[in-house]
């Protein structure tokens, strides 16, 4: 896997401020992408413990968002929306992340449909030991206003 994206994270992803959870892009290709999170003081969902495990799911969906920015930029489209429409067999061997905790995060692309469903098999890794996988179901719409506007006139 080679990395090819020199800019900000931040560039990739419509998360901002606190929420924005990942810090850097390892790596990518067509088919996968890797980043990484450092825990750090003060970071939401932080804990006196560390960051609660069940938090790698939204690492791992931060991390699909990322590869999605990725294929928006390539298309020279701008970075979208996504929707995290579930997570299936999500195993963390881990109650807590400690703070200083350095974690790299991998999605690879399962399945991805032109209606915008994709189903992406991801993996959390610190110190090189996988220590969460799950499998992430996600939309991203062809058209997002469009798509939002339609739930709150049906809604």
């Amino acid at each position: 896997m080679a990395r090819s994206f020199d800019g900000p994270i931040a560039e990739l992803l419509p998360h901002r401020g606190a929420m924005l959870l990942v810090d850097r892009l390892l790596a990518d290709d067509a088919e996968s992408v890797r980043v990484e999170a450092t825990i750090k003081p003060g970071e939401l969902f932080l804990t006196d413990e560390g960051m609660p495990g069940w938090v790698g799911i939204e690492l791992m969906a931060q991390t699909v968002a990322s590869w999605a920015g990725l294929r928006s930029l390539e298309a020279k489209r701008p970075v979208q929306l996504g929707f995290l429409l579930g997570t299936r067999k999500y195993q963390c061997s881990r109650p807590f992340f400690p703070v200083g905790a350095r974690l790299e995060i991998e999605a690879r692309q399962e399945l991805v449909a032109e209606n915008g469903l994709a189903v992406f098999a991801c993996r959390l890794f610190l110190e090189g030991e996988v220590i969460a996988t799950a499998q992430l179901n996600a939309f991203q719409p062809p058209n997002v206003d469009e798509y939002l506007r339609g739930l709150l006139n049906h809604g």
